[in-house]
């Protein structure tokens, strides 16, 4: 197929801009449970090379997906009802199109900017909803580097340089200094940025850089050997910038503080809090020691030791866990303790003292049966649980009987 060809069937190919066009159906089937058709040329853009399709409407039928026909390379659009008519008029949602235009254009500025700057390759390119990235052939990659590289891509930006979009032959090809080899055969399709970039590519694509917007790289991670940046472009920069902007001038006034001085203001507010948290423990270990005092004075005598037997309808399992552990510090106790209510699951803490011989574990094993579960653990401390928190007394009876 020649690039001729290619260019009247597609027409984003020859005008990304072009929101409306007119075709004939050359084709009907069912895609994925869906009516759908080939039409004889369209603007609309099928999912391909890490870039999302269009979306719009043909004859007044919403078109919700466009995907590219492994078998010959034939445009299908999805639609969400059946179509009327051989001749349709076709609209693109305008908003998502040129979105993905100021994210595709924006990669290939970015990815020849860590290409110049850093020597680093792209390896792989998604352009997501919300938020684009590119994997690149090299980690880690620092703060200040990550700030270079955005400096140079804004660079390029502010220029307001060319953006062409052409099908080379084979000779032009070898003459360009193409930041990666053709990944495709038929007709190569070369995106340039004047004087500084020329890659292969089929996406839609800015008619200056200067549309693009500002590109902001907004976090990156290491995976390997390679480094995934997070990247946005355009109106989606703008959206995070406003949609931050708001937060830190909301937190501020939160705070009584100019928004200059909030990072101090939350250190601040971050070490007030460590320290209460580190007063409230205290004052959380010194009530589990009163209240093991006075569980232990209204214990029960059974099977030659001091039983304290309690349920709680809504403390943690950690803190009973603790309040054990205090108990059974002090000779001749075994704690049977239990945490549930109706509604919700059951936890039990079986403990016993060191100079006693009682098996806690295997204790635990048959009061557990009462609440429809199970646990383990050892002879002298056990934990385990169930679904019925409605029965945890009763799964404490069913223990105190069996010490009898």
């Amino acid at each position: 197929m020649s690039a001729e060809t290619v260019v009247a069937a597609r027409l984003y190919y020859a005008d990304a801009y072009r929101r409306e066009f007119d075709a004939r159906v050359i084709e009907r089937l069912t895609w994925d449970g869906r009516p759908a058709v080939v039409l004889e040329r369209t603007a609309f853009y099928p999912t391909s090379g890490g870039q999302p399709n269009d979306t719009g409407v043909l004859a007044g039928v919403r078109v919700v997906d466009v995907v590219e026909r492994e078998a010959d390379g034939a445009v299908v659009h999805v639609l969400a009802s059946e179509l009327p008519g051989d001749v349709v008029h076709g609209e693109i949602d305008w908003a998502r199109r040129f979105d993905h235009m100021q994210q595709h254009t924006g990669q290939h500025i970015l990815s020849q900017a860590f290409t110049i700057a850093l020597e680093a390759d792209t390896v792989g390119f998604h352009l997501g909803t919300e938020m684009s990235t590119i994997d690149l052939s090299r980690a880690p990659l620092s703060g200040e580097q990550l700030d270079q590289v955005e400096e140079l891509a804004n660079e390029v930006v502010f220029s307001d340089k060319p953006v062409d979009a052409r099908f080379v032959d084979r000779k032009e090809l070898g003459t360009l200094p193409l930041r990666k080899p053709p990944q495709v055969t038929g007709p190569i399709r070369i995106v340039e940025v004047a004087g500084f970039d020329w890659s292969p590519c089929g996406g839609t694509h800015c008619q200056r850089t200067g549309e693009v917007g500002m590109i902001k790289v907004v976090r990156a991670e290491r995976r390997g050997a390679e480094t995934r940046v997070y990247f946005l472009c355009g109106g989606r920069a703008l959206n995070d910038y406003r949609r931050k902007n708001r937060l830190v001038l909301d937190l501020a006034a939160r705070f009584s503080v100019g928004d200059w001085e909030l990072a101090d203001a939350v250190e601040r507010l971050s070490e007030e809090a460590r320290a209460y948290r580190k007063q409230a423990r205290a004052l959380q270990e010194q009530l589990l020691d009163y209240e093991a005092v006075a569980l232990i004075a209204s214990a029960e005598m059974l099977a030659g030791a001091r039983v304290v037997r309690r349920a709680y309808p809504d403390r943690s399992v950690d803190e009973i866990r603790h309040l054990a552990q205090r108990l059974t510090a002090e000779p001749g106790i075994i704690a049977l303790l239990g945490q549930g209510s109706a509604g919700e699951k059951a936890q039990l803490v079986f403990a016993r003292s060191a100079d006693l011989t009682h098996d806690m574990n295997a204790l635990l094993r048959v009061a557990c049966q009462a609440i429809g579960g199970g646990g383990g653990g050892r002879p002298n401390f056990a934990q385990g649980g169930g679904p019925d928190g409605a029965r945890v007394e009763e799964a404490l009876n069913v223990a105190w009987q069996k010490l009898k």
